[in-house]
């Protein structure tokens, strides 16, 4: 299974650390095509905004599922999601904040899930593989 993680990049990266984590939790059910996003020192000058986006829409593309963290607001990330329910995706989306986006949570293609913790969102994703 190849498995596509969006979190936030120039949104912010105060939760790089926490990506980095959920990233290697769900590495136990398939190949994350983005890894980077839970570099802490996620370098992104060294190729040009044109050549992110056509290598992140060709991830998406390839990918069978989409898990997001959406808790630091972020326009590539709504972007990406929704180009993904577009292409019919397994869209999950993550937040640790009482709400997020209405544009998110009332997508009927997007299931949005409520966390408080690490090992909470461990046990989510864990569900939505079994």
């Amino acid at each position: 299974m190849k498995i596509y993680f969006s979190g936030s990049i120039r949104g912010g990266r105060d939760d790089a650390k926490l990506y980095a984590d959920i990233i290697e939790h769900i590495k136990q059910y398939g190949e994350v095509l983005t890894e980077h996003i839970g570099q802490m020192d996620l370098q992104e000058n060294e190729i040009t905004d044109r050549q992110i986006h056509d290598q992140d829409l060709n991830w998406l593309i390839e990918s069978d599922i989409i898990i997001a963290e959406v808790t630091v607001p972020s326009l590539g990330v709504g972007y990406e999601l929704g180009r993904g329910v577009e292409m019919k995706k397994p869209t999950y989306c993550f937040h640790r904040t009482p709400q997020t986006s209405a544009m998110v949570s009332g997508c009927p293609e997007i299931k949005t899930y409520h966390y408080e913790s690490l090992d909470e969102i461990k046990v989510l994703i864990d569900q939505i593989f079994q």
